[in-house]
């Protein structure tokens, strides 16, 4: 093994493990849908199959190379593929190489990619270049896929990559009743698919469930230039995913490849550099600064390969105003003259404070401060802003809710042999 020793090696085998364990059962279901498929027939001019033929395909990106021989019926097929580009190569005695580039496969995705040999020399080769969309053979759901360069360029709202949901067909927003709330990550949300309840989504990242299991909304996603794909499958389900009858939204993170990649970021949205709507009096107050970065690449070439990113969310804003009525100083003392006057009383009219034991009115609106208990005398002296109220106990104050977040990813890819990938991932919200 050149450039790096054995021992480093295993090490490095043995952190990908470690990041394995936690997630195996969710990995083994990931297998079903979080990756891609190829298959087709390869025929000659005439139609005719031509088995035995030598196909290969190739991830570009990572350099994996997978290699089948299509059986007496011309047939070929390549399952649990990751998601990304791929070549398409085949070869076939008395017949002219096959070569077809620029495929794209998404997530989920079962393509049937059929090849038509003509004859010649070994030494001459035909290339196509895959321009149109692929076309999926096995499901009858309606599918639409995200692709990355979208997914980072769409105006999505504090960058939350569930408003990406809305862009499938027959998807809106309900109400939540009760299923979002202070018990749930402040990014969950309820959104209708085709017809579907509010919660009848079934999340997936990586294949694994994303999904709170209380209330059945999602869990936070990772930030935009995190994910490769984003997936929104409807009507007519496939049995793998079961769970949820609405929609199935399945996301994949990225991978690190052979070549080194990155990115640094800052959004900024400030009311001040906003127009103002035209009925309203001001701007809006809320500041919101989002920054990171992302880094990929490989460890051992065309074996290990890393992808690291981080995003911090840092929002201000002018909270509304809440007014409250607390006790006054003078209250405190036994004195309820002000506030029992008609100044203080939304009527206008004066109200009298009587005595329960005797039914008679306390002269002046004044209790004899024994009769006042002691321990709500000190709680008042202790926790409520006496000095912030006025005469009649009235006090404004808003209570700031900031919504800061840190989120934090990594993940580990290592091709172990061309028929077994491994991966661990890493994610932090």
């Amino acid at each position: 093994m050149t450039g790096m020793s054995r021992s480093t090696f295993a090490g490095i085998s043995l952190v990908v493990s470690i990041l394995l364990v936690p997630g195996l059962v969710s990995t083994a279901r990931a297998q079903a849908v979080a990756v891609a498929q190829v298959s087709g027939t390869v025929t000659d001019a005439s139609g005719s199959a031509i088995p035995n033929a030598q196909v290969a395909i190739t991830e570009t990106d990572k350099h994996q190379l997978r290699s089948a021989t299509a059986d007496s019926t011309g047939r070929y097929s390549f399952p649990n593929l990751p998601v990304g580009p791929y070549k398409l190569e085949v070869k076939a005695s008395g017949f002219k190489d096959y070569v077809q580039t620029g495929i794209i496969l998404q997530v989920a995705a079962n393509v049937e990619i059929n090849v038509a040999m003509q004859v010649g020399a070994l030494t001459e080769r035909i290339e196509v270049t895959a321009s149109a969309g692929l076309v999926e053979t096995r499901d009858t759901s309606i599918s639409q896929v995200i692709e990355q360069r979208s997914i980072n360029e769409l105006p999505l709202n504090g960058r939350q990559a569930t408003a990406l949901v809305l862009l499938s067909g027959a998807s809106v927003t309900a109400p939540g009743g009760g299923m979002v709330g202070s018990k749930n990550y402040f990014s969950s949300t309820t959104i209708s698919v085709g017809g579907g309840q509010a919660n009848g989504t079934a999340y997936l990242l990586d294949g694994g469930d994303n999904t709170d299991t209380m209330t059945n909304v999602n869990l936070p996603f990772p930030f935009p230039d995190a994910l490769q794909e984003f997936s929104v499958e409807t009507s007519a389900l496939s049995g793998r995913f079961g769970t949820h009858p609405g929609a199935t939204v399945n996301v994949v993170t990225k991978s690190g490849a052979n070549q080194y990649h990155g990115d640094l970021f800052e959004y900024l949205r400030n009311g001040n550099v906003n127009a103002r709507p035209f009925f309203s009096t001001a701007h809006d107050s809320l500041k919101r600064n989002q920054f990171g970065g992302t880094a990929g690449g490989k460890i051992i070439p065309d074996k290990v390969f890393f992808f690291a990113g981080f995003q911090g969310t840092r929002n201000r804003s002018t909270p509304p105003t809440t007014t409250s009525f607390i006790p006054t100083a003078a209250a405190l003392t036994g004195d309820f003259s002000a506030l029992t006057s008609g100044a203080c009383q939304s009527s206008g009219n004066p109200v009298t404070i009587k005595d329960t034991t005797t039914g008679q009115p306390f002269a002046g609106s004044q209790l004899p401060k024994d009769r006042l208990n002691a321990s709500a005398l000190k709680l008042a002296n202790n926790y409520l802003p006496i000095s912030a109220a006025n005469s009649c106990g009235r006090v404004q104050y808003g209570i700031p809710t900031t919504g800061d977040e840190d989120q934090i990813i990594s993940r580990i890819d290592w091709t172990h042999t061309t028929k077994h990938n491994l991966f661990g991932r890493y994610f932090l919200a």
